[in-house]
């Protein structure tokens, strides 16, 4: 059989999105007629937004007629049926590296026994729509925690800068064989969209449950099983006891209690870098506007992104989780914190247009934290929520100012119309932030507004505060056993550890330490 040939293009809009049309600029490209190609496909697709005329740029797998070609598929990931005599592990939390990693056991035929301190998906909707509607925080059940994690409904994003193409494109076929459309195989940012993801999720936990594997919701680790610094077996709901010799621990960045109960056993924690600012929310007309230089977003095209970052005294502004025609949502954990987030549907058609606008946290700016050790950014993260819920009235409403008059510091007398359910309140960032932040923010700000003509318009707004962009913990691990250092079979995982930054990375590191445990398995018997 001949290999599948492929050819990159250069594309108008329409183009892109018509068969026929893309057909007949293969053909061209190809100096063919096109009554000679048999079958086209395109296999990757991004858009060149440089300059006036807006580019598609495709790579196209195509067929010409009387050719021998196997087309690739899709292999579904052969998962192996368990019981209880097979080697056990517990996995800590359903996000993206917990369920990456017990689907990955399950491949390597360990069975997989998932806890989830929160509810399953369809579950969770109701305490969602509380923390809009009635200011109500279930610190069991919210935006963070509950089944498939944060990344359930906080939308979607898979893209990465990971390098790691064959684990990438690994991680992307298991979401398309759990229902996801075929196109985040293709496009250079890869989006599912809130809507579509607590589908998929319950389809990968049928996947776990027909195999074998186990998952317990409701059910929350409340201490570890430790004998001669090894893990026996965690205790959950403060009374019962699961036993397994190896447990990945993959709890997400927003379990704090998990961080001082390891602080509190004396197990080795460390305090890192995180960042924290402000989600700022613009019409998605206008950031279609400036990124598409015209008065109206060209049929064809998506709603528009961008992506800034900014050096203010040597240290990064940048724009995080941006989100195209999409909604900002309440994401406190605990009652008495305000905390932002984002999220877009599938076809990411609301009006607004919001992204975390964040400055980085170190030591410089931990100081009054220092007796906290390992944890005092997580103890700064907490006082700074704490801060946005009382200048808020103690409400899930969310402390927010005109981008225009923050940037000229003076406190909004308009605040412009926003996506944010909960509602919004007048205050001024300078009495949220310490003075070092709001100014890093501020000048961040105006150098945004320099790079795109009209960022500082007046219907932006921000909305303090945007601070779970990642852990203020690392929980360390051996470099090659992905083993804590103290504890031998506790295998920190994902962004709660520290060793992710989004739901590609976390499923990645999710099926590492996955393999990781195999080979400890396999050591034990041999």
């Amino acid at each position: 059989m001949n290999t599948l040939p492929t050819i990159n293009l250069r594309v108008t809009p329409e183009t892109a999105n018509k068969d026929e049309l893309l057909k007949s600029a293969l053909s061209k490209e190809l100096k063919i007629h096109k009554d000679e190609i048999h079958k086209f496909k395109i296999i990757k697709r991004s858009i060149d937004a440089r300059h006036r005329n807006i580019i598609f740029q495709l790579k196209i797998a195509y067929e010409l007629k009387g050719s021998s070609i196997i087309w690739p598929k899709i292999e579904e990931k052969p998962y192996q049926k368990v019981d209880d005599n097979s080697s056990k592990t517990i996995v800590v939390g359903s996000g993206p590296a917990g369920l990456f990693a017990a689907l990955k056991l399950l491949s390597l035929g360990i069975k997989p026994i998932v806890i989830e301190r929160g509810k399953d998906v369809r579950s969770r909707r109701i305490d969602l729509a509380k923390i809009n509607k009635e200011h109500i925080v279930n610190p069991e059940s919210n935006y963070c925690f509950g089944e498939g994690g944060a990344g359930t409904y906080s939308d979607g994003k898979l893209y990465t800068r990971s390098g790691r193409k064959k684990h990438i494109n690994s991680i992307l076929e298991t979401f398309v064989q759990h229902g996801a459309d075929e196109d985040i195989l293709i496009d250079a940012h890869p989006h599912i969209g809130t809507n579509k993801l607590p589908k998929i999720i319950a389809n990968m936990r049928d996947t776990l449950i027909s195999f074998g594997g186990e998952i317990h919701f409701n059910t929350k680790l409340t201490d570890f099983i430790i004998e001669n610094q090894k893990i026996k077996g965690v205790t959950v709901n403060s009374e019962n006891q699961i036993f397994a010799d190896h447990v990945i621990l993959a709890t997400g960045h927003s379990a704090r209690d998990i961080y001082y109960l390891l602080h509190k056993r004396n197990i080795k924690i460390e305090s890192k870098t995180f960042a924290l600012g402000v989600r700022v929310e613009h019409p998605q007309q206008l950031i279609d506007q400036i990124q598409y230089k015209t008065e109206n977003r060209p049929e064809y095209l998506p709603p528009a992104a961008y992506s800034l970052v900014e050096q203010v005294d040597g240290k990064g502004v940048y724009s995080f989780c941006m989100c195209p025609g999409g909604i900002i949502a309440p994401c406190a954990t605990t009652p008495g914190e305000v905390v932002t987030n984002g999220w877009s549907p599938s076809k990411r058609n609301n009006p607004f247009a919001n992204s975390g606008i964040v400055v980085t946290i170190d030591d410089e700016n931990l100081k009054d934290f220092e007796k906290f050790g390992p944890l005092k950014g997580l103890k700064f993260q907490e006082y700074i929520e704490k801060i946005c819920w009382e200048k808020a009235g103690r409400t899930q409403k969310a402390p927010a100012q005109a981008l225009s008059d923050f940037i000229r510091q003076r406190k909004s007398d308009y605040l412009p119309k926003c996506s944010y359910q909960p509602g919004v309140t007048s205050v001024e960032m300078d009495d949220i932030f310490p003075k070092a932040i709001v100014n890093r923010l501020r000048q961040g700000f105006i150098a945004f507004s320099k790079k795109m003509k009209g960022f500082d318009h007046p219907e932006a707004i921000i909305l303090a505060t945007e601070s779970r962009t990642s852990s203020p913990v690392r929980i360390p691990r051996d470099t090659e056993s992905l083993e804590h250092p103290e504890i031998k079979g506790l295998f920190p995982c994902g962004e709660g550890a520290g060793f992710a930054g989004g739901i590609i990375s976390a499923a990645i590191d999710g099926e590492k330490c996955a393999e990781k445990v195999m080979q400890n398995v396999k050591q034990t018997k041999f």
